[in-house]
């Protein structure tokens, strides 16, 4: 069996392939996954007939601690996204944070939409006010989108229920206090932040963008659903 540096070069080229399988040859996440562990099980050396039984318990370990968290975060992201309440909820923010900040409200919408929904499937829900906002505020479009793609994958990386933090405190024996690992991840992602809303004010100065402003997906985003107040009870 691999060990020391060759372990870890053979991890890495895994680690290579299988980016390189999910997004450019659009293979399925968990098809990509499992056919990667099976081939680094091989490569490392691990017994063949031991082979299933420690893919098996990997991943059995992480769904056993999990599993729960991230099946009810789906749901809450799908519940948000059907209803119209992220949108509702975009919409809140930014009368209360104003127009003469755009870069910050988006920020912000991508940050606290990214905790129940995952950063991508944010992404494609709130662009459409990324647009609206651009041409009303006459902002770059160029800042408005590394906002709020840094907004979102702050959150992602570093606030519960999405997996990562959860698997990571998992390891650390963190997983039976995930209050904790929540209240951590907001303080720690308040640097990122910052950081994010500075680089998007400077690169906005720096590129320059054509997009246009789709007026019909942005009236389809705020009028396909029956929209209920923000406040309602």
């Amino acid at each position: 069996m691999l060990t020391g540096t060759a372990l870890i070069v053979v991890f890495v080229l895994a680690i290579v392939l299988l980016i390189l399988l999910v997004s450019k040859w659009n293979v399925h996440p968990f098809l990509a996954i499992m056919g990667i562990a099976l081939v680094l099980a091989v490569g490392i050396g691990i017994p063949l007939e031991t082979i299933p039984t420690t893919i098996g318990k990997g991943f059995s370990s992480i769904f056993t601690s999990i599993g729960i968290v991230i099946i009810l975060g789906t749901i809450i992201g799908l519940i948000l996204e059907k209803t119209g309440a992220a949108i509702r909820l975009a919409d809140a923010i930014i009368r209360v944070i104003g127009e003469k900040h755009p870069q910050l409200a988006v920020m912000l919408i991508g940050w606290i939409i990214s905790v129940p929904v995952f950063c991508d499937s944010g992404f494609v829900i709130v662009n459409p006010i990324r647009k609206w906002l651009a041409r009303k505020t006459k902002f770059s479009s160029v800042t408005l989108t590394v906002a709020l793609s840094a907004g979102l994958y702050v959150a992602h990386v570093f606030i519960p229920p999405t997996p990562g933090p959860i698997a990571t405190a998992g390891l650390v024996g963190l997983e039976n206090n995930l209050l904790l690992v929540i209240g951590m991840g907001v303080a720690v992602s308040i640097v990122p932040l910052i950081a994010a809303y500075f680089f998007a004010t400077y690169i906005g100065r720096k590129v320059k963008s054509t997009d246009e402003l789709d007026v019909e997906s942005i009236s389809q985003a705020y009028n396909q659903h029956n929209l209920p107040s923000t406040f309602a009870s």
